[in-house]
C-alpha cells in the first residue's frame, strides 16, 4: 500500500511533502466526556444510528467515480482537550467494539488536543497565522485583526453605541451585515480563543476547523506534513498524552487524508460547523499543498472545488442516540 507521505519539489519553490489521498474521509462521530460516560449502550446506539448514513456516504462516493475503486477511510475524534477522558485503554476498546457491532470500522482515531498542538508543532497557531480576514467596507481598520483579537466575523458588525463619527456626531445604530449576503444577512461573530492568565484556550469551532484542514491534507509546517497517523499496537496506555495526535487503527485502511470530507454529527454541532465553514472561508492554506491535492485529484479524473468549504460535507442527524 502507498506511503502516507512523500516529498515533491516544485520548480523555484521549496520542497513540500505531499500525501496520499483517499477519495473520502468519513467522520463517524465526535464525542465528549459526558457522552462516553453514558457507557457502552450509548455508544452502540450511536453507531447503530449513523451506520445507514455512512453507507449512503460511501455509496455516493462510489457512484461519483463511475466504476473506479473508491478509497474511503473513516475517523473518529475524541475530546481530550476541554475535558479529561476515561483512560484510553477503556474508551478505545468500547469504541471499537460498539462500532464493530454496527458493522462499522474506525480506521483512524484522533485526539482533539492534537488539533491544538501536535508534538512540537503548534497547529492551531499555524492556522491562526493564516487567517486573511479583511476589514469590511465602511470601517477604518481600527479593530484588531482576528489573530490579535481572537474574534472572526463574516461581515460588518453593528457600530458600538460609543462610536463617534467625524465632527463629534454620534453614529446611529445600524444592524450587522453579512458579506455577500443573499438579500438578508446571516451574521456570525466567532470566538477563536480566550486567554486566562496568559494561557490561550482554543475554541471548539477553531479546533474543528483545524481538524478539517488535517483531514484534507492541507497543513504543513516548514514543508512537512503534520500529525501524520501513527500505527499503534493494541496495548493501550492509561494516559491520553502518551498517544500520538492521530492513531492508525486499521493497517489496510485508505489514507487518512482525503480530497473531500464527510462528517456525520448530531444536530447539536450545527452552530459549531457553521462557524467552521466561516473560518475555513478566511484561511489561506499553503498554495503548494493545495495545488498538490487539486492536481492529484485531476489526474484521477475528478475536479476539486477551489473553495475549501465546498470540499466538506455534513450529515446532521436528528433522532440520534445522543438525544435520547
Amino acid at each position: 500500500m502507498p506511503a502516507e507521505v512523500e516529498f515533491t519539489e516544485v520548480a523555484a519553490e521549496p520542497k513540500v511533502e505531499s500525501v496520499a489521498y483517499a477519495h473520502r474521509s468519513v467522520e463517524l462521530g465526535h464525542l465528549y466526556m459526558e457522552d462516553l460516560q453514558r457507557g457502552p449502550d450509548f455508544l452502540r446506539a450511536h453507531f447503530r444510528d449513523i451506520a445507514p448514513w455512512y453507507h449512503a456516504a460511501r455509496q455516493s462516493c462510489v457512484d461519483s467515480l463511475g466504476g473506479r475503486t473508491a478509497r474511503v477511510s473513516t475517523c473518529f475524534l475524541v475530546d481530550d482537550y476541554f475535558t479529561r477522558l476515561s483512560p484510553p485503554d477503556v474508551v478505545i476498546a468500547q469504541l471499537l467494539d460498539a462500532a464493530a457491532q454496527a458493522g462499522l470500522r474506525i480506521d483512524y482515531l484522533a485526539r482533539e488536543s492534537g488539533c491544538a498542538r501536535a508534538g512540537e508543532v503548534p497547529l492551531a497557531e499555524l492556522v491562526a497565522g493564516r487567517l486573511v480576514a479583511e476589514p469590511p467596507l465602511n470601517t477604518n481598520g481600527s479593530r484588531p485583526p482576528p489573530d490579535a483579537s481572537g474574534w472572526l466575523t463574516n461581515g460588518e458588525r453593528s457600530p458600538s453605541d460609543a462610536t463617534v463619527e467625524a465632527m463629534g456626531a454620534l453614529r446611529s445604530w445600524a444592524p450587522p451585515r453579512q458579506t455577500a449576503a443573499n438579500r438578508h444577512s446571516i451574521f456570525v461573530d466567532i470566538e477563536l480563543w480566550d486567554d486566562d492568565g496568559g494561557t490561550r484556550t482554543w475554541s471548539c469551532p477553531f479546533l474543528a476547523a483545524v481538524w478539517q484542514l488535517l483531514r484534507l491534507g492541507l497543513l504543513r509546517h516548514e514543508g512537512r506534513t503534520v500529525a501524520a497517523p501513527v500505527p499503534w499496537p493494541a496495548d493501550w496506555p492509561t494516559d491520553w498524552d502518551r498517544l500520538p495526535p492521530v492513531i492508525r487503527l486499521a493497517p489496510d485502511a485508505a489514507s487518512f487524508y482525503a480530497y473531500r470530507t464527510v462528517s456525520i454529527l448530531p444536530r447539536r454541532f450545527l452552530a459549531v460547523e457553521d462557524a467552521v465553514c466561516t473560518i475555513l472561508g478566511q484561511v489561506a492554506v499553503d498554495p503548494v499543498a493545495d495545488r498538490q491535492a487539486v492536481d492529484r485529484s485531476a489526474a484521477e479524473g475528478t475536479e476539486l472545488p477551489a473553495e475549501l468549504v465546498d470540499r466538506i460535507e455534513y450529515v446532521l442527524t436528528g433522532s440520534t442516540a445522543a438525544w435520547r
